[in-house]
């Protein structure tokens, strides 16, 4: 689905990352961890094509970057849904209407029912008509979430989706990544909470990437 070889990639001729080989195979679920500033936003850029590696190749889908043109970055997108940190929304939409907001960008039109349907698998059913402003952080996560997957995304993407909630509310979250990962979505989880990894690893099968001195690791079995 994505291949990473051999890639490169930093900020005003720093590097942060380089050599990174990996492999992010359809219907696999994958954690990213590593210290802040470690990259793990970056990699997560790399991934959808916000970034392009300055050495290597990335294979998306089996199109390599150097052959993908807007289009074909604007084609991408709608087949990886991204859960970003800072959950922004457009605060005189409802939230209804942020989370369909992917379909409008896409000149696609909402169905009611199947809007109405997304937004009660998140528990959101209630806040609906609700104001962005007025809602907690897990209600933002989550409907951060349903945005991200009203596209039917092959893969998900999120960078630290339970960075500022609850324990709670951190299962919560990982039951519905867990339930798109059965039913045949890529997830890609960048974290630094090792306890919602160990959660994940109780109910499917995980593979743990941590970024250590610019380079990808695979994890030890000590998480």
């Amino acid at each position: 689905m994505i291949e990473f070889a051999e890639v490169a990639h930093g900020y005003g001729g720093s590097p942060l990352l380089a050599e990174m080989t990996v492999t992010l195979a359809p219907g696999s679920f994958h954690f990213l961890t590593g210290p802040s500033g470690a990259g793990k936003s970056t990699f997560l850029k790399l991934c959808y094509g916000e970034l392009v590696p300055q050495a290597g190749r990335i294979t998306r889908f089996g199109q390599s970057h150097d052959n993908m043109g807007r289009d074909d970055i604007a084609r991408l997108r709608r087949r990886i849904g991204v859960v970003h940190q800072d959950c922004r929304f457009l605060d005189h939409l409802t939230l209804e209407e942020n989370v369909a907001l992917p379909l409008l960008v896409a000149n696609r039109d909402a169905d009611p029912a199947e809007l109405r349907e997304l937004m009660a698998w998140v528990g959101l059913s209630a806040q609906r008509e609700s104001l962005p402003p007025s809602l907690s952080g897990g209600e933002r996560q989550r409907a951060a979430l349903a945005r991200a997957v009203i596209m039917s995304p092959e893969m998900l993407l999120a960078d630290e989706p339970t960075g500022n909630v609850d324990w709670d509310m951190s299962l919560r979250l990982l039951s519905l990544l867990v339930e798109l990962n059965r039913m045949g979505t890529t997830i890609l989880v960048a974290t630094h909470d090792l306890n919602l990894i160990r959660a994940a690893k109780a109910q499917v099968p995980t593979r743990v990437i941590r970024i250590k001195d610019r380079r990808l690791h695979l994890a030890g079995a000590e998480l």
